[in-house]
């Protein structure tokens, strides 16, 4: 499992296509647009590489189109026969969990009696 690293965000290389995956130009295309979303597909077309966001789910306005689930589709109609790609998900931090120190003084003040 390939872990890439841009700025605080954390990805895991899914599938690199035809050696699709070039890390160098993946920084230097890289954009702040795509910190929001969970998936991100490179493609390779006329020596460019080009990048696509996809969500894992729906989000309020979000369209059919930019979810995880349409990739293949993506690939197959808007990139070029044949072409080189990878894919990219984004790893979430999973949120602290409470202590049991933490939790067993809750506990004890939910116990204690009121005055």
């Amino acid at each position: 499992m390939d872990i890439v690293q841009v700025g605080s965000k954390k990805y895991e290389l899914l599938k690199d296509h035809k050696e699709g995956w070039d890390p160098e130009t993946f920084n230097d295309r890289y954009s702040e647009v795509l910190d929001r979303y969970d998936v991100i597909v490179g493609d390779w077309g006329y020596s460019q590489l080009r990048l696509k966001g996809f969500f894992q789910e729906r989000h309020g306005r979000t369209s059919k189109d930019s979810l995880v689930q349409t990739i293949e589709d993506y690939i197959i109609e808007h990139c070029n026969f044949g072409c080189a790609y990878f894919v990219l998900r984004r790893i979430r931090n999973a949120p602290p969990k409470q202590s049991q120190q933490q939790h067993k003084k809750g506990s004890q003040k939910a116990k204690t009696p009121a005055k």
